[in-house]
């Protein structure tokens, strides 16, 4: 499509007519009938799931399942029977089989938000659905083969996560075919008194009441502000105006965009969901959690909770010493030769972990399939 044509939101529910939106709309419609992986990148707020929806509901997948996964809301090994399913037995708390959200979107397309959120353990396994439409579930050595088109989120650099050794390159490039950048709010001011009207309107039916006037005054004010929430903070605050509002014009003095302080009574011995911030009260939250997290069969609680932390604990000192072993060893407080050996040992398991996930290297392109 022409840059000088005006394009149309892909949905109705997606407002805005700037012109960083018009290359979303473009790239959103160039992009949807084909079967390329997407990438949406963006800043929490900026709506990269209504888009992950547009790019679905333009597909030719429409009539299949659209499913979502936050893969930064779920731990790791939850995360993993929660894409690719379980057996019975394969953990504490498998009670039954379970199917996974790979093979539940079957035919249609998978939204994994929060992409840069996941371990270099689940990334191996990743790679191979991307690159062979194939997994197992957890503690299944069955086979089971997918038509999915995979649509990612990230909210932070993936190019940073690359650098740091914590996001694989392979996978990056899998899910880079065509990305799309979604503008922050402030990129974007000329849209707000837009969305502002759309999220009168929609809470305005909601909590069935007239839709408020919104004077210039408050429009100039809503441009003023950064937004650093994007647009779901501008959804919220104008359904706060709403109710503030209480039936009359929204006025400036309802505008209200500092953080309140609240003064509240210390929680402490409240209860099982109070958590300290002080690291003997996390640690005896980590603890109580690990206890009864599902973990692999035959697992016991010592290797998973103390060799799970010490490995932790040594990844991040080590990249904040910028993996000088020395410096290190030293904050660490252990011998240089044990940090050594355990660093190495690491290395192992995660190539171990890697060849048996991964699937065979391709060869090379021709010289002649590359031209083409």
């Amino acid at each position: 499509m022409p840059k000088i044509e005006h394009v149309e939101p892909p949905l109705p529910e997606i407002v805005g007519t700037a012109a960083a939106m018009q290359d979303v709309y473009r790239l959103v419609r160039l992009a949807a009938p084909r079967s390329a992986n997407v990438l949406l990148i963006g800043e929490t707020g900026t709506g990269k799931e209504i888009i992950a929806k547009a790019v679905h509901r333009l597909s030719r997948r429409s009539d299949g399942p659209f499913i979502r996964v936050n893969c930064g809301a779920l731990h790791e090994n939850l995360l993993e029977s929660e894409l690719f399913g379980h057996i019975k037995g394969a953990f504490t708390g498998a009670v039954e089989n379970k199917t996974g959200r790979f093979e539940a979107a079957h035919g249609g397309s998978i939204f994994l938000d929060e992409i840069n959120s996941t371990s270099p353990k689940l990334q191996v396994k990743l790679l191979r659905v991307l690159q062979e439409r194939e997994f197992e579930r957890v503690g299944e050595s069955r086979t089971i083969r997918v038509d999915v088109r995979v649509i990612a989120a990230t909210n932070a650099s993936l190019e940073d996560l690359i650098g740091s050794g914590d996001f694989r390159e392979d996978l990056y490039y899998r899910l880079n075919v065509i990305p799309i950048v979604l503008p922050p709010l402030r990129e974007r001011r000329e849209d707000i008194a837009l969305l502002a009207q759309y999220f009168l309107r929609r809470y305005s039916e909601q909590h069935k009441c007239i839709v408020p006037e919104l004077t210039p005054a408050v429009v100039e004010g809503l441009k003023a502000h950064e937004w650093p929430g994007n647009v779901r903070e501008l959804e919220n605050a104008l359904e706060r105006l709403i109710v503030l509002a209480d039936g009359g014009p929204i006025t400036p003095d309802l505008l209200r965009f500092t953080k309140p302080r609240y003064a509240l009574r210390s929680s402490k011995g409240q209860g099982a969901a109070a958590v300290g911030t002080d690291v003997p009260s996390l640690i005896r939250a980590l603890v109580k959690a690990g206890m009864h997290a599902p973990r692999p069969e035959g697992l016991k609680l010592h290797p998973f909770l103390v060799d799970g932390l010490e490995r932790a604990l040594i990844e991040e000192v080590m990249r904040e010493c910028g993996r000088t072993q020395v410096k290190a060893a030293d904050r660490l407080g252990i011998n240089r030769n044990t940090l050594h050996k355990k660093w190495e040992q690491y290395k192992v398991d995660d190539a171990a972990s890697a060849s048996s996930a991964a699937p065979p290297a391709e060869d090379p392109p021709t010289t002649e399939a590359v031209a083409s």
